[in-house]
């Protein structure tokens, strides 16, 4: 396991690499593997960026996410406004059915809900609404629509795993309960945990990925 100081540095320099972050107002903790990001931040979208620059970093097991978001005074909108931008850019995504998600703004946190067909379109909803200026938080409460699971199905998520180059995928291995698909194994960083949950959660019928993945570097 590397040390403290060093798994600190380094996740302050990727910070500081980072273009979508503004790393002066984020302070960086290092113990055992798990990092501890505080402080604040101008946006949720620029929360988010931070989180994963921390996640990528050799080493990192583990982020609490402990940043605020700050907007300057000329950037908030009240709840009305953000939930009218949010309805118009929903309505003209090509990528979310119309009508399939509605959201609730309650002092700029946001929550989505709905059903959609395939995974990435509820995802798709979330990237959508994260970006938006006023917005403090996202709950992605949207849910896929179940499909019957089976053999043919869990072979596929298996065939796109071992297609994944940066992926050992002879260390990871599924289970599948009621459309849930939960991935069981060793991983070498969050990356590689983040590209089995993408590829499994493509696959048709998927409704949840749940990742039980360690990681190990």
């Amino acid at each position: 396991m590397r040390q403290d100081k060093d798994l600190q540095t380094d996740v302050m320099r990727e910070l500081e690499w980072e273009p979508s972050v503004e790393s002066a107002g984020i302070g960086v903790a290092a113990h055992q593997g798990s990092v501890t990001l505080a402080g604040h931040v101008g946006s949720y979208v620029e929360k988010v960026a931070a989180v994963k620059a921390a996640r990528r970093v050799y080493g990192v097991r583990a982020v609490a996410d402990e940043l605020s978001v700050e907007f300057p005074s000329q950037h908030l909108h009240d709840d009305t406004d953000i939930a009218e931008r949010i309805a118009h850019l929903l309505e003209w995504s090509a990528t979310v059915p119309r009508g399939s998600v509605n959201a609730k703004v309650s002092k700029g946190f946001v929550t989505l809900e709905g059903k959609v067909d395939w995974q990435f379109q509820a995802e798709a909803a979330y990237k959508l609404v994260r970006g938006l200026v006023g917005v403090y938080g996202v709950s992605n409460l949207v849910t896929v629509k179940p499909r019957p699971h089976n053999k043919e199905v869990m072979a596929k998520i298996t065939e796109a795993l071992h297609r994944q180059a940066q992926l050992d995928a002879r260390r990871i291995w599924l289970e599948s309960t009621d459309g849930t698909i939960i991935l069981h194994g060793q991983v070498g960083s969050w990356s590689e945990a983040e590209t089995a949950r993408k590829a499994a959660a493509a696959a048709p019928g998927v409704t949840k990925v749940e990742s039980h993945l360690a990681i190990v570097p």
